[in-house]
């Protein structure tokens, strides 16, 4: 039986023209979707909260695909928290406890470049936990994403997936670019070395917590083009169907161009 990650197809690509298009139509979509539940196109107040979470392998294409996302919005309607290594502080607590800061609040907006999903991702791959605590993590971050969305959030996961082929190019590109090169950390090394061991624990993840209150959207991200113009569309469509199924009347687009383009 097919794990998830071997059901990706990375072929998949878009050319530049075709992209740029849906891209520019998305991002105003996701814009109008903002104010709606930001509540600022009519008097019935603040909607759900959104919770944008991306997950993928080093150089998979996670930072400019956020800024695709972020930049359609005003800057007061969205955070953006990049995830790093817990302090000695955070240690201290329970390993959720340092992502509930950051959560929106209602009608608001936060993207996590890198989660709680390290727990299952990098602890367990370093064997910093042990096999029942990479269970019973899996089983609370459940129960945890379930929580928010029976609380009026909608949360959203992306997996951004690369070839090791293509994560090598990217890497080799950014070694020789003065521009990029502080992106690449001997640690970045060291993952690629153990790349099957996330793979096994990718796939491990995604079906331990792909859930209905929270599904894992696998994208193909080998084609920059063709997995920016994915993270953003599934986004628009995965806020338009939770609306609905809350009630909702979710207002159409204001823009033919998106409407073509789905």
């Amino acid at each position: 039986m097919a794990r998830p990650l071997d059901r990706l197809d990375l072929s998949v690509t878009l050319d530049k023209v075709t992209s740029t298009q849906r891209i520019s139509a998305a991002q105003k979509r996701l814009a109008h979707l903002r104010l709606f539940t930001a509540g600022l196109l009519d008097a019935s107040g603040p909607g759900p909260g959104i919770i944008v979470v991306f997950e993928g392998f080093d150089a998979g294409g996670k930072g400019g695909t956020i800024r695709r996302v972020s930049s359609a919005l005003d800057p007061r309607h969205v955070r953006v928290v990049p995830i790093t290594t817990p302090t000695t502080h955070e240690l201290e607590h329970h390993f959720l406890w340092r992502f509930q800061e950051p959560l929106p609040r209602r009608g608001g907006m936060t993207i996590y470049d890198r989660s709680w999903y390290g727990r299952l991702l990098v602890e367990r791959v370093e064997r910093l936990i042990d096999h029942d605590a990479v269970s019973r993590s899996a089983h609370e971050i459940v129960e945890f994403e379930r929580a928010l969305a029976n609380d009026h959030f909608i949360v959203v996961k992306f997996w951004m997936q690369i070839s090791d082929e293509e994560q090598l190019r990217r890497f080799l590109e950014r070694q020789g670019d003065p521009l990029k090169r502080w992106k690449l950390t001997p640690e970045d090394w060291r993952n690629r070395e153990k790349r099957d061991d996330y793979v096994d624990a990718v796939n491990d993840m995604v079906e331990a917590t792909d859930h209905e209150h929270a599904r894992w959207d696998l994208v193909a991200a080998n084609s920059k083009h063709y997995a920016r113009v994915h993270v953003l569309e599934t986004l628009n469509r995965r806020i338009e169907h939770a609306l609905e199924n809350w009630g909702y009347t979710v207002p159409p687009s204001r823009g033919a161009d998106y409407l073509n383009a789905k």
